[in-house]
């Protein structure tokens, strides 16, 4: 009976080794998304530490690949030290992501306060051309998000720009793609996208941290349910007699 229990819970860590590998490239794939993301809305931005949970979770998607190997060999040769440095990074990966998860709350929340103090002064440094970075972001957005100005594209009004080219019209990149030779004339706002840029971006930007929440959440659940059955095999390991004789003579075979 208790060799039935030690061989089931070998197959269960062997089967949550090859889940590991594949939850290291799901990780850092999430991980490297965001920085993708991060890249093409950081001028919405002027906290960096915003980056830190995408930073962890690549970091912990590295070390599953380690984990992952560490336990696959310690679990077919039966070695209880392997077995206990699994568990043990088991623990601080999983501890890892609860960093993660609070971090990631954490910052969700400021996504907001960081998106409102600084979108104004990104729209007041465009200058409408493709070398200025603020104003390929604004271009980006806009048209990702199918959005024109902060909170609608009368906002464009008081900026510098606006003002500068006196034509009355807005970035071609709030226009609608379905109309054709489209000038970004506000004579003709009905060309033009309805909606606001500011809520947009931060509702983007919140649900980028929520993957890396569920993401963190999802692979800790894992990450418990390997480090119970890796505590059972060692438990049932030294208070078995028969299986030490197994392993024993197995040894010596």
């Amino acid at each position: 009976m208790g060799q039935c229990g030690i061989t089931s819970s070998k197959t269960v860590l062997v089967f949550l080794n090859l889940i590991f590998w594949a939850a290291a490239g799901i990780l850092c794939y999430i991980g490297a998304y965001v920085f993708i993301t991060y890249d093409d809305y950081d001028h919405f931005f002027e906290d960096v530490y915003t980056l830190i949970p995408a930073v962890i979770i690549i970091a912990v998607g590295t070390l599953l690949f380690i984990i992952g190997l560490i336990g696959c060999c310690a679990t077919i040769r039966e070695s209880s030290c392997g077995l206990a440095t699994f568990a043990a990074i088991l623990l601080l990966v999983f501890l890892t992501e609860c960093v993660v998860v609070v971090l990631g709350y954490i910052y969700r929340a400021k996504v907001e306060d960081e998106v409102n103090h600084s979108i104004q002064k990104v729209y007041n440094e465009y200058n409408g051309t493709n070398t200025d970075a603020p104003s390929r972001a604004i271009d980006y957005v806009q048209r990702q998000l199918h959005c024109c100005g902060i909170h609608n594209y009368s906002d464009w009004r008081n900026t510098r720009w606006f003002k500068e080219s006196k034509n009355n019209s807005v970035p071609v990149s709030c226009c609608l793609p379905s109309i054709s030779n489209c000038t970004g004339t506000l004579t003709r706002p009905g060309d033009l996208y309805q909606e606001g840029c500011e809520a947009l971006v931060v509702k983007k930007l919140k649900e980028i941290m929520m993957y890396v929440i569920w993401a963190a959440l999802t692979f800790a659940s894992i990450q418990m349910l390997g480090m119970l059955c890796a505590c059972v095999v060692l438990c049932r390991r030294s208070h078995d007699p028969a299986y030490e004789l197994l392993v024993t003579t197995n040894s010596y075979a």
